[in-house]
């Protein structure tokens, strides 16, 4: 099977330089509600829930890391989008990589979110996947999202931390266990040496599922790219860390500017 035709949503004004938006495990569109009003000032942001999510459809499994990347480019082609700046965090920073790593020119900027160029234990998404498949996307959600945010924001937050769990709890099984195939299987680590675009690797210094040393991992092998470990933050560092996530994203992504 090929590219599929993602749900997705466009704010902003349409001769602007876009910003394409990617999605984690689990979650849809949404997650970057917070960093939009203010990318949208400068650029055409588009956002999209991942296949398997949201309301994109939910092709038969299983999938791999370029399945994802023929989506987005596709999604880019259709909008008529040449180049883009991309961030992704979790498995949409695993599909950031990728497409930046395979189609240079298609990347401006790249920002790269809690995420990992190789995700193991294999056996826990062997087991994911299984309990999934099993019993339904609402039987993780509240593991799921006691990783993505701090147990301090957890205790203070009850509103953000149910509509997290009701996000997860509503992902189609089907595409959340097949991507959870694609990520078992994953290994980017020989791609980084092959990013070009000015990337910036951000890190929750809180974050259970791709802890500090994974994205410093990936800083070290893409030439040039800076590291910001964010604190106080766990893995869904968007709505954790709205502010702190907004304000990287909007300085790294004008900096194209600076440098002609």
């Amino acid at each position: 099977m090929g590219a599929i035709a993602l749900h997705h949503q466009i704010t902003g004004r349409r001769e602007a330089p876009a910003v394409l938006l990617l999605n984690s495990l689990g979650s849809t569109l949404e997650m970057w509600e917070r960093q939009v009003p203010a990318l949208a000032e400068q650029f055409l942001v588009v956002r999209c829930d991942t296949r398997g999510h949201g309301e994109s459809p939910v092709p038969p499994g299983p999938y791999v890391i370029d399945d994802f990347v023929d989506d987005a480019i596709a999604l880019l082609d259709n909008l008529g989008i040449e180049r883009v700046n991309v961030a992704g965090l979790s498995l949409g920073g695993m599909v950031a990589m990728r497409l930046a790593a395979n189609n240079p020119g298609r990347v401006e900027r790249l920002a790269l979110f809690c995420t990992s160029a190789q995700l193991g234990p294999p056996e826990t998404w062997t087991e994911r996947a299984a309990t999934v498949r099993a019993n339904g996307t609402a039987a993780v959600a509240d593991a799921v999202v006691a990783r993505w945010l701090t147990e301090a924001r957890r205790a203070t937050d009850p509103q953000t931390t149910e509509y997290l769990r009701d996000m997860v709890a509503s992902t189609p099984a089907d595409g959340y266990a097949a991507c959870c195939d694609a990520i078992r299987e994953l290994d980017l680590r020989a791609d980084l040496a092959s990013i070009t675009a000015p990337t910036l690797v951000v890190a929750g210094s809180d974050d259970p599922s791709t802890p500090p040393v994974h994205l410093q991992a990936i800083a070290a092998g893409i030439a040039g790219a800076r590291l910001l470990e964010v604190p106080q933050c766990a893995h869904m560092a968007t709505i954790d860390q709205p502010d702190a996530v907004t304000t990287a994203l909007v300085e790294h992504f004008t900096a194209a500017a600076d440098h002609g």
